[in-house]
């Protein structure tokens, strides 16, 4: 089994600029996650974009569905922006339906101190091997169907809908 990784972006990715204050895109981290988590099995790594989430648009959603049916692989994580995770998720809930595919996100990005991007990852990548075909959303040690999802904004936290 090989496993598929797909990056969108999101806050996971996002990098502190020092100079301004700011947090915005340079490259993805998900290569020195791939290699901090020690995962055995193997991987492979798709950069389909680098975006904030508010600013994914229909075109950006269907890039994701295209590389995930284009995917011979039959388990993928997808790394997303939090804000509109289950929007991206509804698309391939309604269009795939022979493979795993699991959306995992972060609240803090990767580079600061106390983010739960590795441990999300790690989870959405333990859990993407083992769940039946299907859309999901693994965020802080919770499974969540793609269509009995919801970010609470207030608490910081996916929870069903």
């Amino acid at each position: 089994m090989t496993l598929r990784i797909i990056a969108t972006g999101g806050t996971f990715d996002k990098h502190y600029n020092e100079l301004n204050g700011v947090l915005g895109f340079a490259e993805s981290h998900l290569p020195d996650v791939i290699k901090r988590t020690r995962m055995t099995i193997p991987v492979e790594l798709e950069v389909v974009s680098l975006l904030d989430s508010l600013e994914m648009q229909d075109a950006d959603r269907q890039r994701v569905l295209g590389a995930c049916q284009a995917a011979p692989e039959r388990a993928i994580v997808i790394v997303h922006g939090t804000d509109t995770m289950r929007e991206t998720a509804e698309v391939l809930g309604a269009a795939v339906n022979d493979k795993t595919i699991v959306f995992t996100g972060a609240m803090i990005p990767y580079e600061i101190a106390n983010s739960d991007a590795l441990f999300n990852f790690g989870f959405a990548c333990g859990v993407a091997q083992v769940l039946p075909p299907g859309v999901y959303v693994a965020m802080n040690g919770k499974i969540f169907s793609w269509d009995n999802v919801t970010k609470n904004r207030a608490a910081g936290v996916f929870q069903s809908a």
